[in-house]
């Protein structure tokens, strides 16, 4: 089989996949499952870096010009310094799937593969021959995890699809905002990354159910359902009463207090009263006990009622006095009240240090990097960044093997 550098990203000559270990068991969780990670930009790439980041040797396949999300956000030598997270713990290799040699090579790599994961739109890797009924033929384990914006079915399935509009499709953008105010997106991939979540979760429930029976499956996971999933109790409330969520700032329509203040010398901060015993100490708080007992505010369903005077009499004391003392009388009667923190702060935040939340990693192109460390933490088996993502094609000559 002849291959052209161009069309694959290798080195011309007849070439072979061999899923090789990338090195020996090491107790990791995820050791020993092989995740051939087809898709790019956020969603299903999130996904694989979940895997990879709790053992899961995940190879990646990019187009010889590169994932596209390596041009997004702020770049470093013409590349996006956030590939450095997302690429974390993946093999690389080249490979244009247009072209036939290429889909063989991926063939051969599904072949002994637990896992597949892609993102394109529908019907695109059976006009390759790469679709799950070619792919598991001689593998009936394999799990495919297919990310798309609107599903595999539906009137919508061929439209293209991002978090963006899919975050606006599913109710998020309709309720997030000032009151009377225009919906707002959120200015990160959020319903990209809820939907990576749900997809290594689906991958880890399809692969337990794989281990019991030897059939693998396909999961559609389509991004505006994950974001509509977490929701909230948005469709319960208007199946029962016809209840539309508006947008209303930072309160929300089932408990107050709940809000953002503004201290004495210009910072803000987050405080939520959901319960008895949390209202209970904001008001001895602000120095106003006696409206525990208060008809106005007797119960979080009074509290919504007169939540604006609420507010005004938590930010009236708020509002006077400097952010250190804020901080320290809140904590003092154990009130749930945090400092609004832009990335500068949270980098010098105490609770993230003593977590190490963020985490140094040592990178073969820029040295040291800090980006958010391995979570969730498990006490026995934790996971671990090896190493940051790497160059285009950096694994090619060890995963493929020339004849």
């Amino acid at each position: 089989m002849t291959t052209s550098t161009a069309a694959t990203g290798i080195k011309a000559g007849i070439r072979q996949s061999a899923w090789r270990p990338r090195e020996e068991d090491d107790g990791s969780a995820l050791g020993g499952i092989r995740v051939l990670e087809l898709a790019a930009i956020i969603a299903g790439a999130y996904s694989g870096m979940l895997l990879a980041d709790f053992g899961a040797d995940v190879i990646k396949v990019e187009h010889p010009n590169g994932d596209p999300f390596r041009h997004l956000g702020n770049k470093r030598e013409g590349t996006a310094v956030d590939w450095k997270r997302i690429g974390r713990n993946k093999r690389l290799v080249a490979l244009d799937l247009h072209d036939p040699d290429a889909q063989e090579l991926v063939r051969q790599l599904a072949a002994e593969a637990d896992v597949v994961t892609e993102n394109f739109r529908p019907g695109r890797l059976e006009e390759w021959g790469l679709g799950y009924d070619e792919l598991s033929r001689d593998n009936p384990g394999l799990v495919m995890l297919r990310v798309t914006g609107w599903g595999q079915d539906g009137p919508h399935k061929d439209r293209p699809g991002f978090g963006s509009v899919a975050e606006a499709m599913a109710g998020f953008a309709a309720v997030n905002g000032e009151k009377g105010g225009h919906p707002l997106l959120p200015p990160f991939g959020l319903a990209d990354h809820i939907s990576g979540i749900y997809g290594a979760f689906s991958i880890m429930t399809a692969l337990t159910e794989s281990r019991r029976s030897g059939k693998g499956q396909v999961i559609d996971l389509a991004i505006y359902e994950c974001m509509f999933s977490v929701m909230g109790g948005m469709a319960l409330d208007y199946d029962q009463f016809g209840f539309v969520q508006q947008r209303s700032g930072n309160r929300v329509h089932y408990s107050s207090p709940r809000n953002v203040y503004e201290t004495s010398d210009g910072r803000f901060v987050a405080l939520s009263g959901s319960t008895p015993n949390i209202f209970r100490r904001i008001m001895i708080s602000i120095e106003r006990p006696e409206l525990v007992n208060d008809p106005k505010f007797i119960d979080n369903t009074a509290r919504l009622k007169n939540a604006d005077e609420l507010d005004q009499l938590i930010a009236g004391w708020i509002n006077t006095h400097p952010f250190d003392d804020v901080l320290r009388v809140f904590g003092a009667n154990e009130v749930a009240l945090a400092p609004v923190q832009d990335i500068s702060q949270i980098f010098e935040d105490e609770q993230f240090i003593a977590r190490g939340a963020i985490t140094s990693v040592e990178d073969e192109e820029w040295g040291t990097l800090r980006m958010p460390g391995v979570f969730p933490r498990l006490s026995r088996t934790p996971g671990k960044i090896r190493w940051a993502g790497r160059k285009v094609g950096q694994d090619d000559n060890e995963v493929f093997v020339t004849r």
